[in-house]
């Protein structure tokens, strides 16, 4: 199976972790402001809504990312991370590390495909096989044993997580002032997907806000199961952070 069935509605085994539906910079092009607005949460939209949006507020939208990733995360032991899930779970099957080193792969070809149609005319995309990633254990998670200390095994979570959390960060406000100094007729620009036909930059630019989107429900699902339901917002809201858990 390719990657890209992930997104293009084609499901199939791992149906169920696709079927769901700080970060500023001072761009001055934002939705709704995206410092004022940054701890709000993201109303769910489908990918078609999302490229209906205004230019400003869908790379606004895009940029704010990593405001998805539950901070829940980083009280996780390793073992919990590599937890994979029986589909009647409801939670998508992918363990959370499967899950976030995805996301990040998924961001780096959207982003070299975005750049590909703004410099190159009419470029045909390649596809690539998300199992295949997991098959081959490029995510890291086949471990036979686990940490002899707390604090060793916090490490190798953070060690685990951080540097995709990092990368996806850093590409997201990397490609979004980017995507801000484009016209619109850049952003029009687009190439031949093998499956989906032609896409414009737009058009990947919506389908991967929606993306990381959808599997950050998954993230706070599994999340819920593993360390309980997050404190209701209003008493939660002094803890800081930037909306993460939506």
């Amino acid at each position: 199976m390719s990657h890209d069935s992930c997104c293009g509605h084609d499901h199939n085994d791992t149906h169920d972790e696709h079927a769901e539906a700080g970060c500023c910079g001072g761009s001055g092009k934002s939705e709704g402001g995206c410092c004022k607005t940054a701890r709000e949460p993201l109303v769910p939209m489908t990918a078609e809504q999302l490229e209906a949006l205004p230019t400003d507020r869908l790379i606004a939208r895009y940029r704010r990312g990593i405001e998805s990733i539950d901070r829940r995360v980083f009280e996780l032991s390793e073992r919990q991370i590599d937890q994979a899930y029986l589909p009647d779970a409801g939670v998508g099957r992918w363990p959370i590390r499967v899950l976030i080193g995805h996301v990040v792969d998924a961001d780096l070809a959207a982003v070299h495909r975005m750049r590909r149609a703004v410099a190159e005319d009419n470029p045909v995309f390649s596809e690539w096989d998300e199992n295949a990633f997991v098959d081959a254990n490029i995510y890291g998670n086949d471990h036979e044993g686990y940490a002899d200390s707390p604090e060793g095994d916090h490490a190798r979570v953070m060690n685990a997580l951080g540097g995709f959390l990092a990368t996806l960060h850093t590409l997201r406000q990397w490609t979004s002032q980017w995507l801000f100094s484009l016209s619109e007729s850049q952003l029009d620009r687009g190439g031949m997907h093998p499956t989906r036909g032609v896409q414009s930059v737009r058009k990947i630019v919506a389908l991967y806000t929606w993306h990381l989107e959808h599997h950050c429900g998954f993230l706070t699902r599994k999340l819920d199961l593993l360390v309980g339901a997050p404190e209701p917002a209003d008493t939660a809201a002094g803890a800081g952070g930037c909306g993460c858990g939506h």
